[in-house]
């Protein structure tokens, strides 16, 4: 139950429908007792009266009496009639406060786990499979709210019920209510014992169903290559063994819980054989009235549903606890990257990296050793270098998406540690290596980065001119309203570049990163948007990271990576002159070419 301990600041920002919620709780407990009470009344009026009305047999004076009975019992009736409507109102008025609470509560702890993913770093979503961190916001939210609202409510009611029915039960007589009550203490051992199991067996289901929502997950966004590889059946292979193994655990905890119903009616049903006799005897003996034994078993037919309802909010307990100690592994975690700074900067003047370092956390690799360079307003940057030489790593720490292992990045003379992040990143306009695409229209998806208020037509065209596919757009037949597939998986590889790189243009930033971005683009196409980018980015800054030396070559200045470190540095012509690692790229493939 610790795990849920955390939800304890959700009951007292909704402290008002809970208070409100135990109070119609008890006022529909109360109502629900009065039936009783006026079941025992009308029995013992009509065994009393049995006696007169034969004495009066045959005379006119026992129809008279007769109808005297008829209306006594029927006002009673009414009574209860009326008693079990405002049971039900107020039953109504406890629902619309403590399920209505639950609902909000989900809301809010849904928004909770969702901004949290947005603070945690790229190092985190490297670790975690996409379809667990989808099951901790979906179900194992879901299930923390069964029990803020349907088990807190019928744990409200069980305790409301016991109290109030027990308090009824020991006025009338103690000896037959500690009798009723005797297998009690039997029902709380069994309680505990299988809850214990459950909350085991509960946990291996939340985690089998991340596994199963991961499986789920990467089937649909490797549907293209599992086509093409002819493995649709190994792929539905996999989800059948992962759901049979899901199957099996919740059928195993089902087979536990099931253990509640019988030992729950067989308790319940030694209570009411105990009442029967023991109240038998009590009546014979003259201490209690017959309607006194129709009233205790009233009594226990009421607490039949919430001792029964005790296994099911047991569960749910149960099951919330796992959940919820889910949802606490990653709410505790502490981002890497702090953006409470204040300084705020626009990118203005020159941007310094001083002997940095990086090793990536989770496999120990060392992508960096003391990179030094600067950039002055105005310049561009061209990073060149062989797979796996640390040139999308550059990218990421100028982004800000880690921070160095050793060294320093400077923005206008400010270490980027003490910059604001989300300020900073307004200014930078960013073209990943692996373009992603929302399921959205393309203008939609060209003005991602853009305020609302700041969207304009104009502008979206203007960006998709600069990206060169403008005309690849208007000849869609919805044209910038044509909707993309997930990922966007109706666009060619390179329309879903230049669909990115408009997304970086149309914010006019000061900073402009083309990480790798212009792979699937021919060469007059490349040609093209970097003239159209040394237009836009001339008075600002720009780093252009390939690995084909025709991305780079007009860049202002030219570092070539080998093995996470500058080997070589210049213009285009400097380095070409040089004979070395560039000049080895750029023959190849100029050879290639050819």
């Amino acid at each position: 139950m610790k795990s849920l301990f955390t939800l304890n600041h959700y009951f007292l920002k909704y402290s008002f429908h809970f208070f409100f919620g135990i109070v119609f709780v008890t006022i529909s407990v109360l109502f629900a007792i009065y039936p009783a009470q006026l079941t025992r009344i009308t029995i013992d009026y009509l065994v009393e009266s049995k006696g007169i009305y034969q004495v009066f047999k045959g005379s006119s004076l026992q129809l008279s009496l007769f109808n005297q009975l008829a209306t006594v019992f029927l006002l009673f009736l009414g009574l209860v009639v009326v008693s079990s409507l405002v049971k039900g109102l107020f039953m109504f008025f406890m629902r619309q406060t403590i399920i209505v609470m639950s609902r909000h509560v989900e809301f809010d702890q849904k928004n909770e786990v969702f901004q949290q993913y947005q603070k945690l770093n790229l190092s985190f979503y490297k670790r975690n499979n996409t379809g667990d961190l989808m099951s901790r916001i979906s179900e194992d939210v879901s299930q923390v709210r069964m029990y803020v609202g349907p088990a807190i409510m019928y744990s409200i009611n069980l305790a409301v019920t016991f109290l109030l029915v027990i308090i009824a039960m020991f006025r009338i007589d103690v000896e037959l209510t500690l009798y009723t009550l005797l297998p009690l203490p039997l029902l709380s051992y069994g309680v505990y014992k299988v809850s214990s199991i459950i909350n085991f067996k509960s946990s291996k289901i939340q985690v089998q169903l991340g596994k199963l929502s991961t499986v789920v997950q990467e089937a649909f966004s490797g549907i293209r290559v599992l086509k093409a590889f002819n493995r649709e059946n190994y792929s539905a292979k996999q989800f059948e063994k992962e759901s049979d193994e899901y199957k099996r655990l919740s059928l195993n905890l089902v087979k536990t819980d099931a253990y509640f119903q019988p030992i729950i009616a067989l308790l319940i049903g030694l209570s009411t054989l105990l009442t029967i006799y023991i109240g038998g005897k009590q009546a014979i003996a003259g201490k209690i009235s017959i309607g006194n034994i129709a009233e205790f078993v009233m009594y226990l037919s009421m607490l039949t549903w919430p001792v029964t309802a005790m296994g099911w909010v047991t569960s749910i307990i149960q099951r919330a606890a796992a959940s919820q100690a889910r949802i606490n592994e990653f709410l505790q975690i502490k981002p890497e990257i702090d953006d409470s700074q204040k300084t705020v900067v626009t990118i203005s003047d020159s941007i310094l990296l001083k002997n940095v370092s990086f090793v990536y956390p989770d496999t120990g690799i060392q992508a960096l050793s003391a990179i030094s360079f600067e950039l002055k307003k105005g310049e561009s940057l061209g990073i060149i270098g062989r797979t796996g030489s640390g040139k999308s790593t550059i990218a990421n720490l100028l982004c800000r998406l880690y921070d160095p292992t050793d060294g320093e990045v400077f923005i206008d003379g400010t270490d980027l540690k003490m910059v604001n992040l989300s300020a900073y990143r307004q200014c930078i306009g960013y073209v990943p290596q692996e373009v992603f695409l929302f399921s959205d229209s393309i203008k939609n998806n060209i003005a991602f980065g853009l305020k609302e208020e700041l969207i304009t037509d104009q502008k979206i065209h203007q960006a998709a001119k600069q990206a060169v596919v403008y005309d690849s757009i208007v000849a869609f037949p919805d044209k910038f309203e044509a909707r993309l597939g997930e990922r966007g998986i109706t666009l060619s590889g390179g329309q879903k570049q230049r669909v990115s790189i408009a997304r970086a243009l149309i914010k006019s930033p000061a900073l402009l990163i083309f990480d790798d971005c212009l792979s699937a683009v021919d060469t007059e196409t490349e040609a093209a948007i970097l003239s159209n980018l040394k237009q836009e980015m001339k008075d600002k800054f720009s780093v252009i990271i390939s690995h084909r030396v025709s991305s780079v070559s007009a860049a202002t200045k030219i570092i070539v990576l080998e093995e996470g470190k500058i080997c070589e540095q210049g213009n285009h012509t400097e380095l070409l002159a040089a004979k070395g690692v560039y000049h080895d790229l750029y023959s190849k493939q100029l050879v290639h070419e050819n």
